[in-house]
């Protein structure tokens, strides 16, 4: 590869509250930060023990600027493609995720949006 950046979609740095767990482990669901986001994946700062290759659930909102559609909940099941240290000391590593596939769900809209409809 010359360097050339290869991704098949646009990468957003959008910081989104996440929500991870790992598939088939004991270890309790853990809340992180996106440093990036797209509709193919995701790339996070985590202390999780993940490792390339690790199966993943992510649940996030996705912002309508990377789907040009309303922001929606997104359920999604991944593996893990790439793992590097954090350059902050002591602050975990830096975890991309790729969507292998996921659901999308509505928002809730909140009480105030219902009751003018009513």
């Amino acid at each position: 590869m010359n360097g050339t950046e290869r991704r098949l979609a646009d990468r957003f740095s959008f910081k989104i509250p996440i929500q991870v767990r790992i598939l088939k482990s004991a270890i309790q669901e853990h809340e992180a930060e996106s440093l990036n986001v797209s509709t193919r994946g995701i790339y996070f700062r985590t202390d999780l023990p993940l490792r390339e290759g690790t199966p993943v659930h992510v649940i996030f909102e996705m912002p309508q600027d990377v789907t040009r559609k309303p922001a929606s909940q997104w359920r999604c099941t991944g593996h893990v493609v790439h793992v590097q240290p954090s350059s902050v000391p002591h602050d975990g590593i830096c975890v991309g995720v790729a969507f292998d596939c996921y659901e999308v769900l509505p928002l809730a809209q909140p009480a105030a949006s219902r009751e003018g409809r009513e």
